[in-house]
């Protein structure tokens, strides 16, 4: 069986747009620098790359440290220190929207987004108020197999959430499909991989098994609608009443909602 944080990196590489590599540098920078001339300054240096970059994650001493805020701090706190949080992943997604290269941003993508979401749903849930916010899995280090397969699990599900949104506005037609599995192939991305997918996109849209997969784990809603965000461009209205709706019926507050849309640097509308 594939490993589903690695297809959805493939995925999200293989369907990325402009909007989504500036999503995630927006959401890398929050508050912060502008993602590219923090990027620059942090992986670009000659000081001690990525190494030196992790560290001040872990250290706090500027850095992605900042750039989320006390964010890292407060999940590290929650999770008996920063040493188990996923902080590689961060760093290496970071990294490769800098312009590591094809290879390495498809390597980099999958667990690094799974930090990132993971990042933006704690700091979203805790603006909106929300008590005893749990660290989502994503930004933890998995340490045991279940774990792992837990992970999993909530990857599967962020991945439909990315594929469901793109039917927002109709459904993936053939071209797109070619396109995807095209970059896939020139991915190296196995058959059976590849086939899941189609399968996936040629799927009716359903909101339903998100929703409920989302019941009663506030965690996983936010991170389910973060994903969305940076699956499509927003720039019709059927994407912005599927948004709507969606952040509705997973049970997600406005200021949450709001939250996790201006991480990104949409405006609401």
């Amino acid at each position: 069986m594939f490993n589903m944080s690695d297809l959805l990196g493939a995925f999200m590489q293989s369907n990325m747009t402009q909007s989504t590599n500036q999503r995630m540098k927006n959401a890398l920078s929050a508050g912060g620098k502008a993602p590219d001339s923090l990027l620059t300054e942090l992986f670009g240096s000659s000081s001690g790359g990525l190494d030196d970059a992790l560290s001040k994650v872990i250290g706090g001493g500027g850095g992605i440290g900042s750039i989320l805020g006390n964010v890292l701090e407060d999940a590290g706190r929650a999770v008996g220190g920063n040493r188990n949080l996923a902080v590689g992943g961060i760093g290496a997604l970071a990294g490769a929207l800098l312009g590591g290269g094809r290879r390495s941003f498809g390597s980099a993508l999958g667990g690094g987004v799974m930090a990132l979401l993971g990042a933006m749903a704690f700091s979203a849930l805790k603006e909106s108020g929300q008590q005893d916010v749990e660290v989502p899995l994503g930004l933890q280090e998995a340490k045991t197999p279940a774990e792992q397969e837990s992970l999993e699990r909530e990857a599967a599900l962020i991945l439909q959430a990315m594929i469901n949104a793109a039917k927002a506005d109709g459904q993936v037609d053939q071209a797109e499909v070619d396109r995807i599995t095209g970059r896939l192939g020139e991915m190296g991305i196995d058959k059976d991989s590849q086939e899941f997918l189609i399968a996936e996109m040629r799927k009716p849209m359903d909101t339903d098994a998100l929703v409920n997969a989302a019941a009663g784990r506030p965690g996983l809603a936010a991170q389910l609608y973060a994903a969305s965000l940076l699956a499509i461009e927003v720039d019709t209205a059927a994407e912005r009443d599927y948004l709507n709706r969606f952040g509705a019926r997973l049970g997600l507050k406005p200021e949450t909602v709001s939250a996790l849309e201006n991480t990104v640097g949409m405006q609401n509308s």
